[in-house]
């Protein structure tokens, strides 16, 4: 590829930072400024594509026109189930995990013994068959109306983060803490959002090596259908308030 086209590529990079050319310059630490590899009078040095990738997951194939795919992700941590259980016939359980459970879950996810004391069973349905499932109780309201405090959720474990899929419900499973949240990967870093669907609740940002498991919601267990459509009537009445509130305000400018 031309020196024009790389210089073209890296100044990309800057643009879409916002970040100056003395600023760039010194993140990366090059002397003085970018400007020279910009206007390609001279190439981009080694240590420079190394700093690229590991600050940015900028791919040096793509820097040098080899590739269209212009971001890598390394280093992500395994988010894979570390122990699973199974039954006298060898299959797998779904081994369930309440909500005092979770507390000590993070803790735990290497000790086999301390799986086996939790209540397991199996589901004879093939939706529930080829994968490794678990179940995880419910506990607070970030994601009513959907889902209720005390409820049941049974979660199927994702190998890799390939697999997630944006605005999709997960279990995520941090080195404190259990949390059910819609996910939003970045293009750009790392980093991934989390979202819960009751509006009181804002976003959370968490890098992927605070991830110690993941595990796609694909069902849920519950107990109680009158609460349950109660709650989401009232949600609906909640925001549909707020939103009124919101256009009176407008009018009121």
């Amino acid at each position: 590829m031309p020196i024009e086209e790389e210089s073209k590529r890296f100044k990309q990079i800057r643009e879409e930072l916002n970040l100056t050319q003395a600023a760039f310059a010194e993140q990366l630490g090059i002397s003085m400024t970018t400007a020279d590899i910009e206007r390609g009078r001279t190439r981009i040095p080694g240590q420079v594509v190394k700093e690229l990738l590991k600050q940015h997951n900028i791919n040096p194939l793509w820097l040098f026109g080899e590739s269209g795919q212009k971001y890598l992700r390394i280093g992500d941590a395994a988010i894979n189930p570390k122990v699973v259980t199974v039954d006298n016939a060898g299959e797998e359980n779904i081994v369930m995990v309440n909500a005092k459970a979770a507390a000590g879950y993070p803790l735990n996810l290497g000790d086999t013994r301390w799986f086996e004391s939790l209540p397991a069973f199996s589901i004879p349905l093939p939706e529930y068959r080829n994968a490794t499932f678990r179940g995880f109780q419910v506990d607070g309201d970030s994601m009513m109306p959907v889902l209720q405090s005390d409820e049941w959720i049974v979660g199927k474990a994702v190998e890799g983060w390939d697999e997630v899929k944006n605005n999709r419900m997960y279990v995520i499973v941090t080195a404190d803490s259990i949390l059910v949240k819609k996910i939003q990967k970045s293009e750009k870093n790392t980093f991934v959002s989390l979202i819960s669907l009751n509006p009181e609740y804002a976003p959370i940002s968490v890098d992927r090596s605070e991830v110690r498991e993941l595990w796609q919601v694909n069902s849920k267990l519950t107990f109680d259908m009158e609460t349950n459509a109660a709650n989401i009537s009232l949600q609906n009445i909640h925001q549909e308030m707020k939103e009124l509130k919101e256009e009176v305000r407008k009018l009121a400018r």
